[in-house]
């Protein structure tokens, strides 16, 4: 992990690139929300409610072949001078809710193909996805203001 942030970071990615994946698809459906949110927290009765992606990291947990890759280094004192890295893998639950018939099943469908046809995010992906221009990064909320930071 390159920092604190970085979890944040790796779910904004993921939401940006279903997104922006789901944007062809808005004409059949409507325009779809595209939401990272506990799914107990969606309202579903709202008055404007529309198609909803939504997708949440319910699981983080030490990857199993980079935990031992490296032991800490310690010197002569016993003090540490160096930490092996720490992988994680981040398993996300993807819901898909529709107010149509098959509605969600349609939805649900397009999010697992964009997810398929991209099953690695390169660096020019997850900068696009991260940077917040052209728009004025004071605008946004602080927790984005740190995530583009």
């Amino acid at each position: 992990m390159s920092s604190p942030l970085a979890i944040g970071a790796v779910s904004a990615v993921l939401r940006n690139l279903l997104d922006n994946g789901l944007v062809d698809i808005s004409g059949t459906l409507g325009p779809v929300t595209v939401s990272t949110i506990a799914p107990d927290r969606i309202d579903l009765d709202a008055a404007d409610a529309s198609p909803r992606l939504n997708l949440f990291l319910h699981h983080a947990g030490e990857n199993a072949a980079w935990r031992n890759r490296e032991l800490p280094s310690r010197n002569a004192l016993g003090d540490r001078t160096a930490n092996p890295p720490l992988a994680l893998d981040l398993d996300y639950l993807v819901t898909a809710y529709g107010f149509a018939d098959l509605q969600a099943e349609i939805l649900l469908g397009y999010a697992m193909h964009i997810l398929h046809e991209r099953p690695m995010l390169d660096r020019a992906a997850i900068r696009r996805a991260l940077d917040p221009s052209p728009l004025d990064v004071s605008m946004l909320p602080p927790a984005f203001q740190a995530l583009a930071a």
